[in-house]
Formats: structure tokens, sequence, C-alpha cells
């Protein structure tokens, strides 16, 4: 645990005015910039016990390939994953490419440090039939018509657009009715516009006319039992009900709808720029993990399905 009195005033406010600029400039979400914090309040906690003197501003500027060498061994002893340290060393990178800046310094001999290797997670996504299945099944998790037009229209949008949680549940009133296309408002603040399926089209607008409470233009259209603003959290509750239910697997999340948008486009040919573009990712090397899921969908089917693949795992 990082205590506050390891930390300088003046790295403090050097940290907090790199959140600042993170936020200001680039919309770093909340929960980003809280890891940041997290991350390099660790760090600075680590110099002042490592050095024995309180970390400050030049001590920053003093670091070496010693001193990350051993912030990484501590950290591997605190019981962290290699993935957990490499998120870290990133966090720690991303500030020293800006203190370079803003100091004036070589941030080189940080920037050189490389991360543990560790096994990237594939995303998990559903089987076309468990979609389709959460997709038709949704009158499970309500007795309230209303209710039930409003889950169906949230699933449609994560599962038939690829959109997050945060993503579908910020559509503006403002933004009806649907058209072909709709502007999304996704991480960091970009827009993209992406292609809205006419089942979606149409589960929205179901949803809006059973809707008993009155929208203005700014607000959000999907709504909770009392009127405010729908929480994610429900949304969750509601993939949970579906999974306990219809005998799903554990990763038939909210998330994973958006994962199976993808795998399944993927799957029935679909380019990974395209795919890029309706995901919103801004480099392609992120949404070129789907095609290991495929890959590992085609191993998996072959091994299941080929006549040498069958009576090779029968000999086992």
């Amino acid at each position: 645990m990082v205590k506050l009195e390891l930390i300088s005033s003046a790295n403090a406010a050097l940290l907090k005015e790199w959140l600042d600029i993170k936020s200001a400039l680039e919309g770093t979400s909340p929960n980003t910039l809280a890891a940041y914090n997290r991350d390099l309040m660790d760090f600075f906690s680590f110099l002042t016990i490592h050095t024995g003197i309180k970390s400050s501003v030049g001590q920053l500027e003093k670091v070496d390939q010693a001193s990350m060498r051993a912030w990484m061994a501590e950290n591997r002893r605190s019981g962290k994953s290699s993935r957990s340290i490499a998120r870290q060393l990133s966090s720690v990178k991303s500030f020293y490419r800006w203190l370079g800046k803003r100091r004036g310094i070589d941030p080189t001999l940080v920037l050189i440090t490389k991360a543990p290797k560790f096994q990237k997670k594939l995303p998990r996504a559903l089987s076309q039939e468990a979609a389709k299945e959460i997709s038709s099944s949704v009158d499970l998790t309500s007795n309230e018509p209303w209710i039930v037009a409003r889950n169906t229209a949230v699933i449609l949008l994560l599962y038939g657009c690829g959109l997050r949680i945060s993503e579908a549940l910020s559509i503006k009133y403002n933004d009806m009715p649907l058209t072909n296309n709709l502007k999304v408002k996704g991480k960091g603040d970009k827009f993209r516009i992406i292609p809205i399926l006419q089942i979606a089209r149409e589960s929205v607008e179901n949803y809006l006319k059973l809707l008993p409470f009155t929208l203005d233009g700014n607000d959000n259209i999907f709504r909770g039992v009392r009127g405010g603003s729908l929480n994610p959290r429900s949304i969750q509750l509601i993939m949970k009900l579906l999974r306990e239910k219809l005998g799903l697997a554990s990763n038939a999340t909210p998330h994973s709808l958006r994962h199976s948008f993808a795998t399944h486009l993927l799957t029935s040919g679909a380019d990974l720029r395209s795919i890029q573009e309706l995901l919103g990712h801004t480099s392609l090397s992120t949404t070129q993990i789907y095609t290991s899921v495929d890959s590992a969908h085609l191993m998996d089917v072959y091994s299941k399905t080929h006549p040498k693949a069958k009576s090779k795992n029968s000999l086992n």
C-alpha cells in the first residue's frame, strides 16, 4: 500500500499536472487516470524506500536501469503478476515521456526497460448459437414489458453494433429517431460513425414507445426502474441472470457481446480495417487479436471434425 508520507509534495504536484493534461487534452477516462495515479504513486514510494531519500523531482531525473530492475523485482516479490507489472511499467514510461519534454531530461533509461513477458488473454467470444440464444431470451429478465424492451435494445446494440456498455448507455434522446447510422462517443472522447441494424433500430423504437418516463433532448434514453439513467451494473446483472437461466458459461458477459460481434464478423469474412473502425480502436494491432481468436476457433473445429484429427484423438 502506498504511503503518502513517502512522496514529496513536488512529485505529487508533478503527477497531478500530468494527469490533468491527460484528462483535458487526451480525454483519458477516469478509471485509466486512477490506475495511472496508483502506478506512479507506487513507483514514487518505492524510490523513497529504495534510496532512503524522500522522492524528489531531481531523484526522478536520476532513475537508472538498476533502479528500474529493482522496482520490478520488488513488485514480483510482492506477488504481482507479469501482466500487472507490465501495465505499471507502461504507466511509468508514459509519465517519463511527458517528463522528458516537461523538464528537458533524457528518459531513455526508463523507456528501454523491457516489460516481463506474459501470455496475452484472448477476448472470450460467445458462439453464434449462444449469442442468438441470449438475444432471443431477454423476456426471461423481467415481467415488465418496458424493461424487457429496454434490455433487448441494449443487448442488440452490444452484439449487433459492437458497442461498449458505456457507449450504448450514453445514447441521447437527441439522437432519436435512429437512422441507418449512429454517431458514437467512445474512449478518449473520440467519435465514430457506425451502421445500425434494422432489428436494433426497431428494438430501440419499441422500447421508447413503452418507456413510462418523459425524456428531454440531452437525457440518456436508457432508464432505470425509478427513471434515472441506467447503470452499467444493471446490464451486468441482466447478463448474469441470462447465464444462469440458459446454462451458459461465465464468459457470457456484456463485454463478451462486443467481442462476439467482432469475432463473428471476422469469421464471416469482414476485413480487419472495417472491424477496427466499427469498434473504435485507435490502433489496428488492438483489432488484430481477433485473428488469434478466429484461429483458435478454427483449430478447435478442425480437431473435432477432421477425420485424421478425430482418429488421432481416439488413440490418445
